[in-house]
C-alpha cells in the first residue's frame, strides 16, 4: 500500500468514525427517556420492593427469593433494551459492511476516483436511515415498557 492509499484509508476511517459518533449521539439522545425509566423508575421500584423483603420474621431463603422476584421487572426491561439495541447495531453493521465491500471492490478494480466518494455517500445514507429508525425503536420500547408518553 503506497502513502496515497494509506492516506485515503485514514480519511475514510475518520469519516466513518464521525458518522458512527453521529449515530451514537442520536441513539443516546433519543433513548434517554427509556434509559431514565429503567434506571430510575424501575430501579426505584426494585429497591422499594427489596426493602420490604427484609423482615426478621422471614427465613433467609424467603428474603432472597423475595429480593430476586423484585429484580425481575428491571432485568426484563434491561434485557429488552439491550436486545433491541443489539438488533439495531447488527442492522447498522451489516449496512456498513455493504458500504465497505463496495469500497474494497472499487479499489480492487482501480476505480479510485469515485470509491471514496461512493463510500462516503453509502455511509451517509446508511447512518441517516438508521437514525430515522430510532424514533420507531423508542416508540416500540416505550410501548413494551409501558412508559406513559404524557409523563415524559
Amino acid at each position: 500500500m503506497n502513502h496515497i492509499d494509506a492516506a485515503e484509508e485514514r480519511i475514510v476511517t475518520e469519516r466513518l468514525r464521525q458518522k458512527l459518533n453521529e449515530v451514537n449521539s442520536a441513539a443516546q439522545s433519543q433513548l434517554s427517556v427509556v434509559q431514565d425509566h429503567v434506571n430510575f423508575t424501575l430501579q426505584k421500584a426494585y429497591f422499594r420492593c427489596a426493602h420490604e423483603c427484609f423482615d426478621r420474621r422471614r427465613k433467609q431463603d424467603d428474603i432472597n427469593m423475595c429480593v430476586e422476584n423484585c429484580s425481575i421487572p428491571v432485568l426484563q426491561a434491561q434485557n429488552l433494551v439491550e436486545g433491541e439495541m443489539s438488533k439495531f447495531q447488527e442492522r447498522l453493521n451489516r449496512s456498513l459492511m455493504v458500504c465497505q465491500d463496495k469500497f474494497e471492490s472499487a479499489k480492487l478494480q482501480k476505480i479510485k476516483t469515485d470509491a471514496t466518494k461512493d463510500m462516503d455517500l453509502c455511509v451517509k445514507y446508511t447512518v441517516d436511515e438508521n437514525i430515522k429508525a430510532l424514533p420507531h425503536l423508542v416508540t416500540k420500547l416505550k410501548a413494551s415498557l409501558a412508559i406513559d408518553p404524557t409523563n415524559v
